[in-house]
């Protein structure tokens, strides 16, 4: 049976617009910990084959990433790692060269680990074709051992503009069970300002073929925050999505960072909600989710109480990685592609970002390692703290400490000190030993985060981040 934390017992976002405004400033996600900005090239290839023959004494489970960079047109707010052509013959040599990398890493892992998890993001995956995609997910059922247990996720990120009936149908014969469709707004006005334009009954189609071919759980990502977006055609979006009942929302926050998304230049300042503006859209999204009978995951993730999600963050199982929030925690994440990280044992390692390098390491036959790290016992720690703060909203202090043979008092001394800002705003309490985000601080999980990240008070070269809203 499912148990509530305290923390978890509401799960609902207590939506304060003064607060929020306040406490917002820019932070990490928490994807990892430490952050890919402290990634370094001191580790390469001997590294993270000395992290495969270590982890696999463990034998976790492993978790596979594919990261698809190719779109068929830019979406001007995308800050993700993409190459945008028409060329649909590309995939063809990527698939290849992802199976060639499969062939380099998957004999270093004990044959007995099976993949319970496999994520395909982008860029737009569904820019492969049908055929592309099943040579794909075939070969790598062939270099890897796929689990066939009832709870394996198998998930795709879904352009809608960009596929079919029948490549979905494909999708739910390759296994796959869970879909992430782009939404973002159904405002026409909005959508020509960001050059994504998609009809309702369209990508609502794409939902509901989801649902007819197996992919049982469906996520929609939205945005609040895009340039012309009002709280009335805001709302029209919500509601015509919400009448869907997809098992999970995305309701992200643009990040407005045109020195570093070359795209974003194309979105005028002027033509961006203003900050209070911008509040009062999430403000609404939050309202509308919570009537509608969703669970506040944490960051920007809403699901349905009966939805894998929101069961796993009730039973204490809820897991954060690169791919998001997860209902697999003992897993070794394996990335494959230009960009994709991995987690294995102790370390993290990232590919190449640029196409042409990770495409080199490739055809000399070399683990494709741009950058990683190998985590000491701080970072263990602080890594179990943050992501149990950032799933749960809590954190047993003295527990932890027992784990890691500190006294947790002591150890983090200067971060409970930074801690009581918050606390001083009723966001999170000390309390018996437990750091907690109290109901009003559930949103600003990454603030709370933050006062135990040891290198966000290092000198060095500085990282530019979203914002916490």
């Amino acid at each position: 049976m499912d148990t509530l934390s305290p923390a978890a017992a509401g799960l609902a976002w207590h939506f304060d617009p003064e607060l929020l405004r306040r406490h917002d400033r820019p932070g990490p996600r928490y994807t990892s910990y430490p952050t890919a900005p402290h990634f370094h090239d001191g580790f390469g290839e001997h590294g993270l084959r000395a992290a495969i023959a270590d982890s696999n004494a463990q034998a976790l489970p492993l978790s596979l990433y594919v990261h698809v960079p190719y779109c068929s047109s830019p979406c001007f707010y995308c800050g993700c790692n993409r190459v945008i052509t028409r060329d649909h013959g590309k995939g063809i040599a990527y698939v290849a060269r992802v199976l060639s990398e499969a062939d380099l890493i998957a004999p270093l892992f004990d044959p007995s680990r099976e993949v319970i998890q496999l994520h395909l993001g982008g860029g737009t995956p569904n820019f492969l074709a049908r055929a592309q995609m099943r040579e794909l997910i075939d070969g790598l059922r062939h270099r890897f051992s796929f689990s066939s247990a009832a709870d394996r996720d198998f998930s795709i990120e879904l352009d809608p503009r960009f596929v079919s009936r029948d490549d979905i149908a494909e999708l739910g014969a390759l296994g796959f069970n869970r879909a992430s469709l782009g939404i973002q707004d159904f405002d026409p006005v909005v959508q020509r300002a960001i050059n994504r334009e998609q009809g309702v009954e369209a990508t609502l189609d794409v939902l509901r073929a989801c649902r007819e071919h197996g992919l049982s759980s469906v996520n929609v990502d939205l945005i609040y925050g895009l340039p012309h977006q009002t709280l009335d055609g805001f709302a029209r979006t919500l509601e015509t999505v919400l009448r869907e009942r997809p098992d999970r929302l995305a309701i992200y926050g643009y990040a407005h960072l045109p020195n570093l998304f070359k795209a974003q230049r194309q979105i005028p300042d002027a033509s961006l909600p203003s900050p209070e503006q911008k509040l009062a859209l999430l403000g609404l999204a939050v309202r509308r989710l919570s009537l509608a009978g969703y669970q506040y995951i944490g960051m920007d993730h809403f699901a349905l109480p009966g939805e894998n999600l929101a069961r796993a963050q009730r039973a204490g199982q809820l897991h954060r990685n690169f791919m998001g929030y997860t209902t697999h925690a003992q897993t070794d994440l394996v990335g494959l592609g230009a960009s994709a990280i991995s987690r294995i044992g102790s370390s993290y390692s990232q590919n190449p970002r640029d196409l042409p390098g990770w495409e080199s390491a490739v055809d000399s036959g070399r683990l494709p390692v741009w950058r990683g790290l190998t985590l000491d016992a701080d970072d263990e720690l602080r890594a179990e703290l943050i992501n149990q703060l950032m799933c749960q909203g809590e954190v047993n202090g003295r527990a932890l400490g027992a784990r890691h043979g500190v006294d947790f008092d002591q150890y983090f001394a200067d971060a409970l000190v930074s801690l009581s800002a918050l606390q001083a705003d009723g966001l999170a309490e000390y309390r018996d030993g437990t750091v907690r985000a109290t109901e009003r601080g559930r949103p600003l999980l990454r603030l709370l985060a933050m006062c135990f990240d040891r290198y966000l008070a290092q000198p060095e070269q500085p990282v530019r981040y979203s914002r916490a809203i």
